[in-house]
């Protein structure tokens, strides 16, 4: 998979650029400019072995030949043959709720929670995130609701004060079943953070939950109800889709297409839903739940996401299609990490190693390049010159994807 390339010691030539780009936030205190060395280098479409120089926090040279430092750039790192990849594009991760919620009835501090999120993504190779924020829920009593501003304040605060070292972006998830899912999302829409938005339908018996045996499982479960408030939950989350769920989800794409905001389907599983998505000008496929969905999202132009925990586990915890499924049909397009961050660097290195044409450069796209295009963020997602130093040192080791050292905009950060 690795060929090298050029290994003879050469004196880096390193390019200037003649106009001096304002240096981020993060890069002002610190020299952030440096040389890696003696790596093996992902890029969008090979693997080769050399350097790359950072500068500004930006990448400036790419080589296929090891480096001596010299010039005005006096830090050098010598990444021992490891892996360098590009920092991972996190589009749909409910972990923050883990942090806000550590247990049922309890509420965890604002800034502390964001600021453990934080580092645990960043420790997982996550140097873009859209946490995903729940506008409604299927409980009108879960603390996703309680929470709802908690975390968006949190967030914004934590941005401000410049505490965390990932950059994060919003994904509002609006449940269109809810009776307030529009209301929510009016007053913050035009945020500044918020940069994907999704429409889903959580109601029983269609999309995500198909088996009706499933779902009975996992809600049952997740809320501790009797079978009689079972069945009266079911009844209730039907009449609400029933009544809001067209209408919501027309309004909710006008409000995003008038202000260029990205969306994403959710749960898509049958060859109406993917017309109607690609009708509303959809540009992500969100976790589709079938293989005829997948397919046809991806011939509509829209990227397929997929859970990352999918790819480890080796199938859908709901008894969906699994995503390696859609990889072999070569339809698989992005990889997120849902509920797990350290799943999203596993599943896209265990991408590379089945049957399919995913080689490591075209699997590790899937949590890089690909999630950013979809976004509308071309300054990151890949290792080429003039695109933001996020990169992150891996090593394999047993087949497992081991994170060594994570870079922010050039800035060492993990």
């Amino acid at each position: 998979m690795n060929q090298v390339i050029d290994k003879s010691v050469v004196e880096h030539k390193v390019k200037t650029d003649d106009s001096k780009e304002n240096k981020s936030e993060a890069s002002k205190s610190v020299n952030n400019d440096v040389i890696i060395t003696n790596a093996h280098i992902v890029l969008a479409d090979e693997v080769v072995y050399g350097s790359l120089v950072v500068q500004d926090g930006k990448i400036t040279d790419i080589s296929t030949s090891l480096s001596s430092v010299g010039g005005a750039i006096k830090n050098a790192v010598d990444a021992e043959n490891d892996y360098i990849i590009p920092g991972l594009v996190e589009l749909h991760t409910d972990n923050l709720e883990k942090h806000f919620s550590p247990r049922p009835k309890v509420t965890w501090p604002g800034q502390p929670a964001v600021i453990a999120h934080d580092a645990q993504l960043i420790a997982a190779g996550i140097t873009t995130v859209f946490d995903a924020v729940a506008l409604g829920d299927v409980n009108e009593g879960s603390q996703r609701i309680e929470n709802l501003h908690l975390m968006l304040d949190a967030i914004t605060e934590a941005k401000n004060k410049q505490v965390l070292r990932a950059e994060h972006f919003l994904h509002l998830r609006c449940e269109v079943c809810h009776p307030d899912a529009v209301n929510l999302l009016t007053p913050l829409v035009d945020k500044d953070l918020v940069r994907l938005v999704s429409v889903m339908d959580h109601s029983p018996g269609q999309r995500q939950f198909t088996n009706m045996d499933k779902y009975r499982i996992y809600y049952q479960g997740k809320y501790h109800l009797s079978n009689e408030d079972l069945e009266q939950f079911i009844f209730k989350q039907r009449e609400n889709s029933q009544r809001y769920s067209d209408q919501y989800r027309r309004e909710i794409v006008a409000m995003c297409q008038a202000r260029n905001i990205p969306i994403a389907s959710h749960d898509d599983a049958t060859l109406a839903h993917v017309e109607e998505s690609a009708a509303f000008g959809m540009s992500i496929a969100e976790f589709p739940t079938t293989a005829i969905a997948a397919k046809h999202s991806h011939e509509q132009g829209m990227l397929v996401m997929m859970g990352a925990p999918n790819v480890v586990r080796g199938g859908s915890h709901s008894g969906n299609i699994a995503a390696h499924e859609l990889a072999a049909q070569g339809v698989l397009d992005i990889l997120s990490s849902d509920y797990c961050p350290a799943s999203m660097l596993h599943a896209a290195y265990k991408l590379s190693t089945l049957e399919n044409d995913y080689d490591l450069s075209a699997a590790i796209n899937t949590v890089t390049l690909n999630p950013a295009s979809s976004a509308n963020l071309d300054d990151r997602g890949q290792i080429a010159i003039g695109k933001r130093a996020d990169l992150v040192q891996m090593k394999i080791v047993d087949e497992l994807p081991v994170v060594g050292h994570v870079y922010a905009q050039g800035r060492r950060v993990f």
